[in-house]
């Protein structure tokens, strides 16, 4: 290990940059949905809580964008088998 080190070089930032199709971003997110996330990870037995993020959101997204006549379908068979 050498005494001194030389940054007049140095750059900021990231280490490596994002893969294609990725932004990187600061985000806050309550500590207890942090905390939901990074659970479901280890009880799954590893993986990355972000990916994990990205699905939710991902699904949340296409549940939005349900045409309207799909969206009453599903809501009308869910109402029918919470009667029977």
């Amino acid at each position: 290990m050498k005494k001194e080190y030389n940054f007049t070089k140095g750059k900021r930032g990231a280490v490596r940059p994002a893969p294609k199709g990725k932004t990187r971003i600061t985000i806050r997110i309550d500590d207890d949905i942090l905390e939901w996330f990074r659970g479901e990870v280890d009880a799954a037995g590893g993986g990355n809580y972000q990916t994990l993020i990205n699905q939710a959101l991902r699904e949340y997204l296409n549940q939005q964008q349900q045409p309207l006549e799909e969206l009453l379908r599903r809501v009308v068979r869910e109402e029918l088998n919470n009667v029977s």
